[in-house]
């Protein structure tokens, strides 16, 4: 803090992002994090959106705000079963508390699209962060278990291609008893929420809510089971910096959807710099725009900035689910999003030129990497 008589004025740091619009640098605050208001992250209940087309416009219009302003929101009411997402916990659970050895079977470094187990404290989001203290696992779409896929064989050739499945990452966790169906399961109710979800979108957006149902049928569609160790609780003086779960990124795709234990730690950056806090509300799950829908939507929409800092004893788990279109589908801005006082910001691209594989996070977040051995920036 900088003072002047008696008044005091927030200082001030540069934070270095990879985004939509290429590399960004933002001012962002010293000052602690503060809880956010349900003005500025919401609770929006997701119950019309199984009801009739008005009950959906008027959610979209809802979601709709959201998405314009902070770009984080909590859904409630959402369809996903609960039992469902609490046997995928608890396979979570059960898979990080294994010896490395064994998590070393589905290791990403024998992955061509980063499947698998990452282990901690392997890399950096820049040079100002600490090395990232999560542990992960992440498998990727899966046409053989999607419920909506009717005839494999008709999926185009281009599309097949890209399709990042491997089946390495079951074979090494049959000693877990139900992993890979827990796992799946999870994965298919969360597919099956964001088709619904993106409908609402396409309604949101003055679109037909079919809309983006042909880009859709073979998606991005990334479930990671994330792992944060408890620590021992530090005193006042510990810089926060050593406290880094995830540093500071945006997501990549279209939108995340994220199921928290009731730990906390998840922050959100807001347009003045401030950090806030999302803590956990029961029932929900957080969803936030990723860079290619704030893309489409010519910035209407707000991929937001996001950080996990952990300062508890307590394991924290998360389970994020990252969903975009159909890698080889190419997609220009919106033509609800752009006027002649308003023309498109970008060209157009497909999702998977936005989704490029940067490890340790898979094709999920854009952000600035330094190697955890030499301190060396890496390539995006």
């Amino acid at each position: 803090m900088s003072r002047t008589g008696t008044q005091s004025t927030p200082a001030f740091t540069k934070l270095r992002l990879r985004t939509a619009k290429g590399l960004t640098e933002r001012d962002v605050s010293t000052a602690p994090p503060r809880e956010c208001s349900m003005e500025e992250v919401p609770v929006i209940d997701l119950s019309a959106m199984f009801g009739d087309l008005n009950a959906r416009k008027g959610l979209a219009e809802t979601v709709c705000h959201a998405a314009e302003n902070t770009g984080f929101f909590y859904i409630k009411n959402h369809g996903i079963n609960e039992r469902v997402a609490e046997a995928a916990q608890a396979q979570a659970r059960d898979f990080f508390h294994q010896k490395d050895e064994e998590k070393a079977k589905v290791a990403r470094t024998k992955s061509r699209y980063f499947n698998g187990w990452h282990r901690r404290k392997g890399t950096s989001l820049g040079s100002s962060a600490s090395l990232d203290d999560m542990e992960q696992f992440s498998c990727c779409y899966n046409p053989d278990y999607d419920p909506e896929v009717i005839d494999l064989a008709a999926i185009p050739d281009d599309t097949r291609a890209q399709l990042p499945a491997e089946s390495f990452i079951w074979e090494g966790t049959e000693h877990l008893p139900h992993f890979q169906r827990d796992c799946i399961r999870y994965w298919q109710e969360s597919l099956q929420l964001a088709r619904r979800l993106l409908r609402i979108f396409a309604l949101s957006l003055n679109l037909p809510e079919t809309y983006f149902d042909n880009v859709t049928t073979c998606p991005g569609s990334d479930l990671a089971f994330n792992y944060y160790p408890g620590r021992a609780r530090m005193d006042d003086s510990t810089s926060p910096i050593q406290d880094v779960g995830l540093g500071s990124h945006t997501d990549l795709q279209c939108f995340t959807i994220l199921w928290q234990d009731m730990v906390g730690g998840l922050q959100v950056l807001m347009s003045d710099g401030h950090w806030v806090k999302a803590p956990p509300i029961p029932g929900t799950f957080v969803v936030n725009i990723g860079d290619y829908l704030m893309r489409l939507t010519n910035d209407r929409f707000k991929s937001t900035v996001h950080r996990v800092y952990m300062r508890t004893s307590i394991d924290r788990y998360s389970m994020p689910f990252f969903f975009g279109f159909n890698p080889s589908e190419t997609c220009a801005v919106l033509p609800s999003c752009t006027s002649k006082k308003n023309p498109p910001k970008y060209e157009p691209i497909s999702c998977g030129e936005v989704s490029f594989p940067s490890p340790p996070y898979g094709r999920s977040s854009m952000f600035i990497f330094t190697c955890g051995c030499c301190g060396a920036d890496m390539p995006f």
